[in-house]
């Protein structure tokens, strides 16, 4: 599992959508990105259907999850 605390480009709060990680400033959930990639959208295309979010957030989110997924040496 991914520990998105570390990430600075997403928040957690109760109070906003159910209290899912989301992009930092937006009600964009972080799993948004992860299922829109799944059906085969751009980034960019990804960028333009969620205002708010910026690309470097987007990029950032994907780095960190790669990290997450490889094993600590």
């Amino acid at each position: 599992m991914i520990d998105w605390n570390t990430c600075t480009s997403v928040e957690m709060d109760p109070e906003l959508v159910s209290g899912v990680w989301v992009f930092l400033g937006t009600r964009v959930p972080v799993a948004a990105l992860f299922e829109n990639l799944e059906d085969g959208v751009s980034i960019s295309e990804f960028i333009d259907l969620f205002p708010g979010v910026e690309l470097k957030q987007a990029r950032h989110v994907l780095e960190h999850a790669a990290k997450s997924a490889t094993p600590a040496h």
